[in-house]
């Protein structure tokens, strides 16, 4: 692609031409791509409705991006190094011939199962080679994919089965994490005890354990490709069309399933892609991410593949066998750029330098985090140890609802600050506003992260409820896209997110509702009423802390904890198991009846030394009683 940025000169001048012709800025960018017809228009939008279109009219296949465009300098090329949980297995090095192969099988074995242009289809899989197979085997024949992050629970599996009435669902008999091996199919089994819409159920073996098969409805994976041929024409679809739903907490208990297209999501996670970690043609590229979250979809699968890049696929944890395997994969693959999690650098900070030592992590070029906001010291950890002080490091912020890359850093071109994300990329429009909605101007401002022009990768809607999204995001300030994030902008013009100004915690990087968090914890029976907040955690940013009203007749408040730990983890899955659950005989409540989660957030975080006034609250004397039981 040409449209890289080389300079800080050249960022100021695309940002420029971005801003004052979007139209024509994001039109030179989508020409590169091959469309079976252009556009009509480049974009068509109100953020009433809202109601946002990009490259109208057009029609394209995203897979054809990836193979057609790509094959004759591409086929030999390694598009995917996959390296398994347990270093003693033998990994896999697989060509984007080798990969268009088994994509075009394995779409031709889903239409075989009566799957096509629309039917809604979930992957539920472990970090495998074939679940990057099934997304875009989805995508080549208009399949819409919803990819569930393995590790959440039956309850939460079904909740999303429902909610996109999948026909068909796409899974494994188990999952290795580290020294475990942990079930999978079991879960999809009880999942769909709750559910009538899925008629196929397809099962790669990754774990060889024995599993139930219901006849009539479960397939092997190896036996539906069986003898199946490896030639699939390409699905015209509209730009317009759904390339997939991907679920997310909302600050209400029922996930909400963000809605990607086509084509606009295509142009933007292949220009973010290229420009941010300032990919080059051979680079070897890794993020750690999971496929079941947007940063797999956007920086593993979709983006790389676009660019011909060389993606890894990790399938372990950072710290089996031991807390130096990042750094030793790095070393075996001759890793290039590196993009993870602030909660992983965290956690291997905590073992020191000696597990990294051993390594020399000369290849590195660029060094990546997304989820959360980095902390300064983790920042300098990671840019001191593993970037060796030479890497530029990105600090890249964006969410699922906006598909790519917002504001990071241009590695090696925009200068960096710890803990700032510094500037948005050119296209992206960013506008700070007070509580009222009034955009506050210049730099040393801090307020609340809007967006105020379309971008290609945007959501379009939530899912069968459009009002839900038009609630949620385009409601709280008029014709403003609002992010939910506080954001101060400095001296400099950088940006700092601030976090969550709603009820939504983040917790490793992955977005918690409070409220699905409660709903969860309510379950119990021998809960009365529940309040969930974050607060500062060494490792995961966020830690979930929940306060509850129990009755404790006949039970140890021990017993009772731990139950209702279990509880959420059946429900939702061990991520949004609370780190302290306290016991407490109210919770402060306004005369409304509404919670004071401000003072609940103060107490979590050991800051009560400010409390505000409590005297207008309808019951002021249970905070005290709640700061007396707090312990952390």
């Amino acid at each position: 692609m040409s449209d890289k940025i080389q300079t800080l000169t050249g960022y100021f001048h695309e940002y420029g031409k971005s801003v004052t012709n979007p139209e024509e800025f994001w039109a030179k960018i989508a020409d590169s791509f091959h469309w079976q017809k252009r556009w009509d228009k480049v974009v068509e939008w109100d953020f009433k409705g809202p109601n946002v279109k990009w490259f109208v009219n057009a029609k394209l296949n995203i897979t054809e991006n990836i193979f057609e465009r790509n094959m004759y300098t591409l086929g030999d090329k390694p598009a995917i190094i996959w390296e398994p949980n347990d270093p003693k297995e033998q990994n896999q090095i697989i060509t984007y011939k080798e990969l268009f192969h088994r994509v075009n099988q394995f779409a031709n074995a889903m239409k075989a199962q009566g799957v096509g242009k629309g039917d809604r289809v979930i992957i539920y899989m472990p970090m495998i080679p074939e679940a990057a197979v099934a997304m875009l085997a989805c995508a080549r024949i208009g399949a819409i994919h919803s990819v569930v992050f393995a590790g959440f629970s039956s309850s939460a599996l079904a909740d999303r089965i429902n909610d996109c009435s999948a026909k068909m669902v796409l899974t494994s008999d188990g999952n290795f994490r580290g020294a475990k091996s942990i079930p999978v199919k079991p879960v999809v089994d009880e999942a769909l005890e709750k559910t009538s819409t899925v008629e196929k159920v397809i099962v790669y073996q990754r774990t060889h354990e024995n599993v139930s098969m219901k006849g009539g409805r479960d397939i092997w994976w190896h036996d539906a490709i069986d003898e199946v041929p490896d030639v699939c024409k390409a699905e015209e679809m509209d730009s317009e069309d759904m390339l997939f739903i991907l679920y997310t907490s909302g600050s209400t208990g029922k996930p909400k399933g963000v809605v990607h297209t086509c084509g606009g999501y295509m142009v933007y996670t292949n220009y973010s892609f290229e420009n941010v970690f300032q990919y080059s043609k051979g680079d070897v590229y890794w993020c750690t991410a999971d496929v079941g979250w947007i940063t797999g979809h956007s920086y593993i699968v979709y983006g790389p593949l676009l660019a011909g890049a060389t993606t890894v696929m990790f399938e372990g944890v950072p710290t089996f066998p031991d807390a130096g395997r990042f750094w030793k994969i790095v070393d075996k693959y001759k890793v290039n750029q590196f993009y993870t999690a602030p909660t992983a650098i965290r956690a291997l900070q905590a073992f020191g330098t000696d597990p990294v030592s051993p390594y020399k992590l000369d290849s590195l070029k660029v060094i990546g985090s997304v989820g959360e906001p980095i902390n300064e010291e983790a920042w300098h950890w990671y840019h001191s140890h593993i970037g060796k002080g030479k890497c530029p490091l990105v600090d890249t912020w964006w969410q699922t609802e906006t598909g790519g890359i917002m504001i990071s850093p241009i590695a090696g071109i925009t200068p960096t600050k710890p803990s700032y994300a510094t500037l948005p990329l050119p296209g992206i429009q960013l506008v700070i506003v007070d509580g009222d909605g009034k955009e506050l101007q210049g730099n040393s401002v801090e307020g609340n992260l809007c967006i105020k022009y379309p971008w290609p990768s945007m959501l379009r809607t939530t899912y069968g409820d459009h009002e839900r999204c038009k609630q949620t995001y385009f409601s709280t300030f008029k014709n403003l896209y609002f992010t939910g994030d506080g954001v101060k902008r400095d001296e400099d013009g950088y940006y700092r997110i601030l976090g969550r100004v709603d009820d939504v915690i983040n917790v490793s990087g992955h977005r918690m509702g409070t409220a699905e968090v409660e709903n969860a914890i309510n379950e119990h029976p021998k809960v009365v009423e529940s309040a969930v907040v974050g607060f500062p955690h060494d490792i995961k940013g966020q830690g979930i802390y929940a306060f509850v009203i129990c009755d404790m007749e006949g039970r140890s408040e021990e017993n009772l904890i731990a139950e209702i730990k279990e509880t959420v983890n059946k429900i939702i899955g061990p991520i949004a198991r609370p780190d302290h659950i306290q016991i407490v005989p109210g919770l402060p409540k306004t005369r409304s009846g509404k919670i004071m989660r401000r003072i609940l957030r103060k107490i979590a975080s050991k800051d009560t030394d400010n409390m505000g006034d409590i005297s207008t609250l309808l019951n002021p004397e249970v905070v005290e009683a709640i700061k007396e039981g707090a312990k952390l």
